[in-house]
């Protein structure tokens, strides 16, 4: 029989740590809403396992080691038992070397605070049943990848822009729920739906639409606990580029409105749950290999000037005009690491299961096809499919966006069919897990 257990702890770091996701030095001096980590255990009886999330950009491969270690010394659990995701918020901490470097001594602390939460999660394991159900929610997430009249591909290519010809792509728009009922307990519910979180921007800490997608089920539920599994949102944003002028489209009340949005679709189907079995345990995790994206020496010492340009604030000169400018910067800088290789690069895969619902994803930013392709392709009654899942490698493209440019496959430090690998593999592992 199934148990499931459930804990949060709260992560926030203290000021003055780096903040990724720009090209440019952030540091926290603030918090609009505190970071957590949450973390949800299963055990049959003879397994367990735990899937974690946390309110940070993401965690690359080599620090999710560090934490799974940490926890694997703590529990006890075997290290592919340990599932890791990131919400992706980009108003959370640097936890790897990146442009920004990390705080050691936060990553000590937060580690520590994982292997404590899964130790609290395993304590809190009760007696429990599963069900499913699936909704739609439009309006929330948006491609934001275009294609302009003149024939270039854009990223983010601004509001009302009249040289947009259309959108390269739809979104995901499903939204997931797995309800897990317990004896004596809270409920726990899982929820899977995929946009960007980069809404609100600043220097203050904030776990942006995911943390409002928490705190509007648990207060509008009696007794539950609420954890947001971010899917496949590497080409999307909140952005809708045909939104009326009085609409601001962004910050920290539209990031409250897509929360409590995506909360709504849960609700609408919460009382509709599908009973799956939730009885068997079972992990699994491969290591596969991808082509780089290393240019030649020429491209090198162009990207070198870009960057040079860039580090003097001396961005007016690139020849490019917004995000355009952005997507030649780290173009420049994945070119520039890369100088001297490799040729091919790892990539961590991992999932679980619980009986006939799997949760597992890229360590990265996948593109939205990624996760639909897998879902579809699940042996599983419901598939839960997260970004930044045991790393945060970067952006992974279609094979067709390398053709078409755009900020994502231009910054990417992969090479074309990087995708349509993660898809392959990523299936078939979770196709091993149904076994």
């Amino acid at each position: 029989m199934l148990s499931a257990g459930f804990a949060r702890l709260d992560i926030t770091p203290p000021f003055g740590v780096f903040m990724q996701g720009y090209y440019s030095e952030r540091r926290a001096s603030g918090i609009r809403d505190p970071l957590y980590v949450n973390a949800v255990a299963f055990s049959d009886g003879e397994r367990s396992a735990v899937a974690l999330v946390f309110d940070i950009i993401g965690i690359n491969q080599a620090e999710c080691a560090i934490c799974r270690e940490t926890v694997v010394k703590r529990t006890g659990l075997p290290p592919e038992a340990v599932f890791m995701a990131c919400t992706h918020t980009h108003t959370g901490p640097a936890v790897y070397d990146g442009l920004y470097p990390k705080d050691p001594l936060y990553n000590e602390m937060l580690f520590r605070k994982v292997a404590d939460a899964v130790a609290l999660a395993i304590a809190d394991l009760k007696p429990a049943s599963v069900g499913i159900a699936r909704n739609t929610l439009k309006d929330i997430a948006f491609i934001r990848r275009f294609r302009m009249k003149d024939g270039t591909t854009r990223t983010n290519p601004g509001r009302r822009n009249p040289n947009i010809a259309g959108p390269i792509g739809t979104p995901d728009e499903s939204v997931q729920l797995v309800r897990i009922t317990r004896e004596n307990a809270p409920d726990i519910l899982l929820v899977n739906f995929q946009v960007h979180p980069d809404v609100i921007g600043g220097n203050h800490f904030s776990a942006d639409f995911p943390g409002f997608v928490r705190t509007s089920l648990e207060r509008t539920l009696d007794n539950v606990h609420c954890v947001y599994f971010n899917g496949a949102q590497g080409d999307t944003n909140h952005i809708n580029v045909n939104a009326p002028e009085w609409d601001k489209n962004s910050g920290y009340e539209h990031s409250k409105h897509m929360g409590r949005s995506i909360a709504g679709a849960v609700l609408q189907v919460y009382g509709k749950t599908e009973a799956v079995p939730g009885d068997k345990v079972v992990f699994a995790q491969r290591m596969i290999k991808v082509p780089s994206s290393r240019v030649g020496a020429e491209l090198v010492r162009e990207a070198e000037k870009i960057i040079a340009l860039h580090e003097a604030g001396r961005d007016a000169e690139i020849p490019e005009t917004g995000m355009g400018v952005t997507t030649v910067v780290a173009e420049a800088y994945t070119r520039k690491r890369l100088e001297h290789g490799p040729d091919e690069l790892p990539l961590h895969l991992c999932a679980l299961a619980f009986g006939d619902v799997a949760i597992t994803g890229a360590p990265g930013e996948p593109f939205t096809e990624i996760g639909r392709s897998v879902k579809a392709a699940s042996p599983f009654a419901m598939t839960l499919y997260c970004c930044c899942a045991n790393g945060s490698e970067g952006y992974y493209p279609m094979r067709t966006a390398y053709d078409e440019g755009g900020y994502e496959a231009r910054s990417s430090k992969y090479g074309a069919g990087v995708a349509e690998v993660i898809i392959e593999q990523g299936s078939a592992l979770l196709r091993e897990l149904k076994k």
